[in-house]
C-alpha cells in the first residue's frame, strides 16, 4: 500500500464538500484551469506539488464531445485544486484502449487514488487491475466496472431511480385512452449503467404494457417479454440490442426515422417515448416532431444538458434527469480525501459488478420539467439565466 502521510494535505471532509457544493458550473467550455496538451487532456496543480512532481489524484472520463463530461471536468478541477489536491483529468475518447494508456500514464505520475468512469465497463477492468496492482485505490465514477476486484468503490447517481422517473413520467403524461404507442431507447449495450436505467423504467412501465395500456412499438424482444415483470440481465441485453442508441445522438436519429419508417398510421399520433438521456432526447424529439402522422409525443431525457434545458423551456423536450454533477465530483473528492487520510470513506449501499460487492455512495436525482427549471437549474445556482430564453 502506499504511503501517503508526506502528500496529504490539511484539508477536511467538511471543507471539502462545501467547495464542492459552493462550486458552479460552467457547461458547454472546457473549463480548463491548467495547461492542455495536443490531445485535450488536463492537468491542475497547486504550488504545494512537492519534490517529485507526483500527481495525487488522477481522473478518467469517457470523452470530452459532450457537455455532461465537461461539466465534470470543471467540478474535479475546481474542487481538488481548491482542496490543495494535485490532480489530472484524461479523456478516453470512446476509446478502451485510450482509456488503459490514460490510467497507466496516471500510474506512471504517483497517483494514489484513481477516479474512473469507464468507456467500457468491462474493458475497463484490466486497466484498474493494473492500478490496484500499483497501489492505487480505485473508485468508479457513475459507471461501475465489472468482472474485476479491483474496484474498492462506486461513486454514482441512482441509475434505477433515474429509469424509474423517466417511466413514471410517461405514465403520468400519457393521454388517455388504451393502445398508446411507445417507442423504447436505450443507451450503449457496453454501459452497465444502460442496463440499469432500463431496468428501472421497465419495472413502471411494464404493468402498462402488460394490461395494453402501452404499446411497444419498435422492439419485437420487449413486446415478447411485456408479461415479465423481472427481466434477466440477458432479456434486458436482447432489448437493448434492438434499441440501443450507444449514446450517440446521431445513431438515435437514424433509429428513431427507422422506427417511423417502418411502422403504419396506428403507431403514431399521440406517442410516449422513453430517450435515455438528453443528447438522444432531442435527436429523437427532433425526428418525430417532423414526422406529419406524429400528432404529440412525450419524451423523456437526463443530464439537464443546456441544449436540453432550452427544449424543455421550447416545449420540444418534456423533462429531464437532474443529476448534479457538483455532487457526484463532491462525493467522489470527498472519498479520496479519507483515502489520502487512510480513512474509510462512508457508503450507503453495494453495487453488485458480476465478482464482488463494491461499496458506494448514492447522490439523489430531481426531474426538471417546464414547472421547475427555475427553481432545480437557476436558483440552485447550476445554470445562470442569462444562458436561456423564454424563462417564465
Amino acid at each position: 500500500m502506499k504511503k501517503f502521510g508526506k502528500r496529504l494535505i490539511g484539508m477536511t471532509l467538511a471543507s471539502v464538500m462545501t467547495f464542492g457544493l459552493a462550486t458552479g458550473c460552467t457547461s458547454g467550455g472546457n473549463g480548463n484551469s491548467g495547461s492542455n496538451d495536443a490531445g485535450g487532456n488536463t492537468q491542475t496543480a497547486t504550488e504545494d506539488k512537492g519534490a517529485s512532481g507526483d500527481i495525487q489524484v488522477g481522473i478518467v472520463l469517457p470523452t470530452k464531445d459532450e457537455p455532461r463530461w465537461l461539466q465534470d471536468q470543471k467540478q474535479f478541477e475546481t474542487i481538488l485544486g481548491d482542496a490543495g489536491f494535485t490532480n489530472q483529468v484524461l479523456f478516453s475518447q470512446g476509446s478502451s484502449a485510450t482509456e488503459k494508456t490514460n490510467v497507466e500514464t496516471l500510474i506512471s505520475k504517483g497517483i494514489d487514488v484513481l477516479i474512473i468512469c469507464a468507456q467500457d465497463g468491462a474493458a475497463a477492468s484490466a486497466a484498474v487491475e493494473e492500478a490496484k496492482e500499483a497501489g492505487v485505490t480505485v473508485i468508479a465514477y457513475d459507471r461501475l466496472i465489472t468482472g474485476t476486484d479491483a474496484v474498492d468503490y462506486y461513486v454514482t447517481f441512482d441509475s434505477f431511480a433515474v429509469g424509474e422517473a423517466q417511466g413514471q413520467y410517461l405514465i403520468d403524461n400519457a393521454p388517455a385512452g388504451s393502445g398508446i404507442p411507445l417507442y423504447l431507447y436505450a443507451g450503449a449495450s457496453t454501459d452497465n449503467n444502460a442496463f440499469i436505467f432500463f431496468e428501472g423504467a421497465w419495472s413502471v412501465l411494464q404493468p402498462k404494457v402488460a394490461d395494453g395500456t402501452f404499446t411497444i412499438a419498435n422492439s419485437s424482444e420487449a413486446e415478447a417479454l411485456k408479461d415479465s415483470a423481472d427481466l434477466s440481465r440477458e432479456q434486458v441485453g436482447k432489448i437493448i440490442g434492438q434499441v440501443t442508441t450507444d449514446w450517440d445522438f446521431n445513431v438515435a436519429k437514424s433509429k428513431a426515422e427507422a422506427n417511423l419508417t417502418a411502422v403504419g398510421a396506428d403507431m403514431k399520433g399521440d406517442v410516449l417515448v422513453l430517450a435515455p438521456n438528453d443528447g438522444t432526447a432531442r435527436s429523437i424529439a427532433d425526428v418525430f416532431a417532423s414526422d406529419k402522422d406524429v400528432t404529440s409525443y412525450v419524451v423523456t431525457g437526463q443530464d439537464s444538458e443546456k441544449a436540453s434545458v432550452q427544449y424543455i423551456i421550447d416545449g420540444k423536450q418534456s423533462m429531464t434527469v437532474f443529476k448534479d454533477t457538483r455532487t457526484l465530483a463532491a462525493d467522489s473528492v470527498a472519498m479520496a480525501v479519507d483515502i489520502l487520510g487512510g480513512k474509510t470513506p462512508a457508503t450507503d449501499t453495494t453495487y453488485n459488478n458480476e465478482k464482488i460487492d463494491v461499496p458506494a455512495k448514492q447522490t439523489s436525482i430531481v426531474v426538471v420539467t417546464q414547472d421547475n427549471v427555475m427553481q432545480a437549474l437557476i436558483e440552485s445556482g447550476y445554470y445562470d439565466a442569462s444562458e436561456f430564453t423564454g424563462l417564465q
